[in-house]
Formats: C-alpha cells, structure tokens, sequence
C-alpha cells in the first residue's frame, strides 16, 4: 500500500507538470488552429536560460528570466514564421513547427552537450514523511505550482478580456475579426504563454530526484503530447485531465514493472500512448474535445 501511494502521488505531480505542457499545445490550437511540434524546443530554452543563470543571479531570477526567456522564444516564432503564412492549410504550419523545433534543438543540444545543469533550486533532495510514505518536496511544490498556474490561466482564459478574445477566435476567427479582434496579438500572445509554461513544467523536470537539465529533457514535450490528445486538443481543462491521466499511467507502469514483466520492458514509456489509442478508439476527439460536425 505505500509503494502504491508513493506512486500515485508522484504520478499526480508527474501528471501536473505534463498538464502545463499540455496546456500550451492546447492555447496555441485554440488561437491558431496549429499543432506546434516546436514546444520541446520552448521547453529546453527556458530551462537552460534558467540553468545558466542560476549560478550568477540566483535562482529565482534566474526562473524568471527563463520563463520569459522561453515566451521570447514562443513570440519570435509566430512572428517570424507563423505570421507569415497566409494560407489556410494549419497542416503545412504544423511541418514548419517540425523544422523549428529541429533547428532549435540542434542549437540548445550543442550548446548543452553532455552537461547534466542544476538549477539550484532551494528544494534540494529534501523529502517529506507521512506515515510511511517518503515524498520529495520536489513533488509537493510541483503540484502546487502547478494547481496555482492552471487555475490563474482558466480564471483568466473564461473572466479577462484577453480570454475572451482567445474563446472569441476558437470559436469563430473571421467572425472574431470582424468584432475587432486583433488576431496576431492572440495568436503572439498564445505562443508567449505557451512557451511561460514550458519554461515552469523544465523546472520541475530536471530536479530531484532527476539529476538534472540534459539533452534528453525536450523528449518530456512528446510525453505530454498524449495528455493533450486524450484531453482533447480544443479544450484547456482536458489538458489537466489528460496530463493527470498520463502521469499516473507512467508512474504505475513504471512503479510495477516487474508484475507487469510479461507485457516487456519500458512500458512505462509506452503505456501513455496505449491508453492515448484507446480514448481515441472510443472518443476521436478526446475526452473534452468538441467533435466537428459536417452537413453532408
């Protein structure tokens, strides 16, 4: 019962962390109709801004330096490549995101080579007791961080003037347009926030117990990828229950690895994208995802 607790509450801060990053894949199809394949790239900027400032200034400004580094980042690419496609098929922006994030991965794995970067977090490997149950505060400040980011962004996304211009273009854009929403300043404002949370969920990905920011962090973006399919890619609070859903499945497969040795190994690896196919068999838009409906 205790190894079960300790993997459900690791997997619940897993899982939020998953969140945050599923919720900019989310924002940025509500304000562009884009898949951005681009958002590990965003995730490794702000980490590494964070990781090399941390030493220098410290490590909160550091983090928010990092975080508005990685906003910077979101920006840049819909103003210089997003923006400047005027065509209506989102297919060919979401290959062009392929090729940023290709780009900018290749710099950021150069510039990061075989280094493992600490961010110095004031955390450390310190752990809470209950009972028990052994958690890392890592975990718990996760979770709260996390529950504190979501629920600011959909207070804002359903009560500020910015979230209702955001609703107004997912619902409808030319309509939006022509009520005097500014589409470009959404669309910017999408990928800057995006990225923000990003730069946060490479926090919590690189301390304890990981060891750090290396190049394989970015590969977290493709496991949150599932948590925004299963929510649904329209909808922001399917981005929580999808990464929820994720982080638990990964921690349980993962925790029980050897019951589970007949099924091979890495499962916990794989299990996000079994149970991604299964909501898709079942749901094809996802669990909150609007279906699309088509007079024929």
């Amino acid at each position: 019962m205790t190894t079960f607790v300790e993997l459900l509450i690791g997997g619940l801060s897993t899982g939020s962390v998953y969140a945050l990053i599923a919720l900019g894949f989310v924002v940025i199809f509500k304000a562009t109709e884009v898949v951005n394949f681009a958002h590990a790239s965003l995730l490794l900027a702000g980490g590494y801004l964070a990781a090399r400032l941390s030493g220098p200034i410290g490590f909160w400004p550091a983090l928010a330096a990092g975080i508005a580094g990685a906003a910077t980042v979101g920006a840049l690419v819909e103003f210089l490549v997003i923006r400047r496609y005027r065509g209506g098929d989102h297919s060919v922006l979401a290959i062009a995101t392929i090729g940023v994030d290709i780009v900018l991965l290749t710099e950021f794995t150069r510039l990061i080579g075989t280094d493992v970067l600490t961010l110095g977090d004031p955390w450390g490997d310190a752990v809470l007791t209950f009972g028990s149950v052994t958690v890392p505060q890592t975990r718990i400040a996760a979770l709260a961080a996390a529950a504190l980011l979501i629920t600011a962004f959909l207070l804002a996304f359903r009560y500020t003037s910015w979230g209702v211009a955001m609703r107004a273009a997912a619902e409808n854009r030319e309509a939006a347009a022509l009520m005097g929403v500014r589409l470009g300043r959404v669309s910017l404002s999408a990928w800057a926030v995006a990225g923000a949370l990003a730069a946060v969920a490479a926090l919590f990905l690189t301390v304890f117990p990981t060891p750090g920011l290396e190049r394989s962090t970015s590969f977290a973006a493709f496991k949150a990828f599932p948590a925004a399919i299963i929510g649904g890619l329209d909808s922001t609070g399917g981005a929580l229950a999808g990464g929820l859903i994720v982080g638990v499945t990964e921690a349980m497969a993962t925790g029980y690895q050897a019951e589970l040795s007949f099924l091979g190994r890495g499962l916990g690896d794989v299990a996000p994208y079994l149970v991604m196919l299964l909501v898709l068999l079942a749901r094809p838009a996802g669990l909150f995802g609007t279906r699309e409906l088509t007079r024929v």
